[in-house]
């Protein structure tokens, strides 16, 4: 998944971001209300997790600036400000969920799957397109009922993909979400054909059919027919 997290708190910030990469996440992290709202502005992600009292300005307003550029993006707001006015106020703006400090990091990385399985798959522990069975939860996939192994790429890249089932999504945005806002100075994406094309070749060769479809000059489109 990929994750923004807005959160002023240096040491905090640190031992989340360190958290949430060992548990597979890829993560960008901005410190104040002007970086953060830059972000949500160019690029987008699965969730954002926004503390409310930032340098420059309030983390509501980076959730207004979400549910109006990329009203996909789950929000979790993160802060130290326990009032039920704050909650009301998230909520009120679309924020899934909200969690005060201080906290668990297990049960932030718990609401973060269950913000992505509400978002993406209507809820649903376990994810089923075609012969494709997922359980984001154990990241184990199987096709006919058959368990491959997929690298942490492949893995991501396939969530990608049903994520965004029947649509076209472009070289750019698969690899802006698989490594993330860096992805900016590169000057090719010819290093994601060999990711595609593995996995591609791993679901046929465990018997499933070939969803992958080349979109020609735009990009990929992942769909039953």
């Amino acid at each position: 998944m990929k994750i923004l997290l807005v959160e002023d708190e240096v040491s905090l910030g640190d031992s989340i971001i360190t958290f949430l990469k060992k548990e597979g996440h890829l993560c960008e992290w901005v410190k104040n209300f002007n970086a953060g709202d830059e972000k949500v502005s160019l690029y987008q992600y699965d969730c954002a997790l926004i503390d409310i009292g930032l340098p420059g300005g309030s983390g509501l307003d980076i959730v207004k600036a979400l549910k109006k550029n990329n009203p996909k993006t789950g929000i979790i707001i993160v802060s130290a400000k326990n009032s039920l006015d704050d909650k009301i106020t998230g909520l009120d703006l679309g924020a899934d969920d909200y969690i005060t400090k201080p906290f668990h990091f297990a049960e932030l990385n718990s609401r973060l799957n269950s913000v992505l399985r509400r978002r993406n798959f209507e809820g649903n522990k376990e994810i089923v397109f075609e012969k494709i069975k997922i359980i984001p939860d154990k990241q184990e996939v199987s096709v006919n009922g058959k368990n491959i192994s997929l690298t942490k790429k492949e893995f991501d890249l396939l969530l990608f993909f049903i994520s965004n089932k029947n649509r076209v999504v472009t070289k750019e945005s698969i690899a802006e979400h698989l490594w993330g806002d860096e992805m900016d100075m590169a000057d090719s994406f010819d290093f994601i054909y060999s990711h595609i094309k593995n996995l591609r070749k791993k679901i046929i060769d465990a018997g499933g059919d070939d969803y992958l479809k080349s979109v020609y000059g735009m990009g990929y489109k992942f769909s039953a027919q």
